[in-house]
């Protein structure tokens, strides 16, 4: 289906708000039910991964669902989409990112901005960014390959699983970061630790569009013909 620019636009601004409302809000929840910090964790796991598969469900079709500058730097390389839409698609994201943060606040009663005052800094969560993006885009570009009907829930599956296994708890996303940085909650993050973040989750992303580049490509007829 080809739309309109204007819509896309539309479907990724709104991908990305209900993304991060979803990050932000079950948040806010878990830490106001339970003072267990690993259940907290838990609570905002699984609506995250859970509104994945459900944004990139009905909203793919549309637009991609990047919901992710990464992602949509990694397509821009691999010319899938043009660079004018791609700077159009970044700027939706952020702008939708913060629009998340405020309607999340906004149904919990806090301040509709507030600077986060979270500590995630240190090489431990930069490496952990870096390998939440690369495994996120990893898992994108092999299922665009083999299995493109199951990408809502590779990306929704992965991301539930990173959210555990990495030190940072799997941002994995420019447009996330910098909204969670406008949150002084469960989910925030420092505005001055975001730009390491950023650089870490970039180049997580350069670095999984140059492994499927060489692992996921069609194998040559000669190698066909001697397997």
């Amino acid at each position: 289906m080809i739309v309109d620019l204007p819509r896309r636009l539309a479907a990724e601004a709104l991908g990305t708000a209900m993304l991060v409302a979803a990050v932000v809000g079950s948040g806010i929840m878990a830490d106001r039910l339970t003072d267990d910090v690993a259940l907290s964790l838990l609570g905002d796991t699984l609506p995250t991964g859970a509104i994945l598969v459900v944004l990139i469900t009905v909203l793919g079709p549309i637009s991609g669902a990047h919901f992710n500058p990464a992602v949509t730097l990694v397509f821009g390389l691999r010319r899938e989409i043009s660079w004018h839409a791609a700077l159009c698609y970044v700027v939706a994201q952020l702008l939708g990112g913060l629009a998340g943060t405020v309607v999340a606040h906004a149904m919990f009663g806090l301040p509709l901005v507030e600077l986060s005052t979270t500590v995630r800094s240190g090489a431990g969560q930069w490496i952990a960014e870096l390998v939440a993006s690369f495994g996120l885009v990893f898992t994108i570009l092999a299922g665009l390959r083999f299995r493109g009907d199951a990408i809502p829930w590779l990306v929704g599956l992965y991301i539930t699983a990173a959210y555990w296994f990495t030190a940072s708890t799997s941002f994995a996303n420019p447009a996330v970061a910098i909204a969670r940085a406008f949150s002084n909650t469960f989910s925030g993050i420092r505005p001055l630790d975001v730009p390491a973040f950023i650089v870490a989750e970039l180049l997580g992303a350069l670095l999984a569009l140059a492994l499927a580049g060489w692992l996921l490509a069609e194998p040559k007829p000669e190698m066909r013909a001697a397997e």
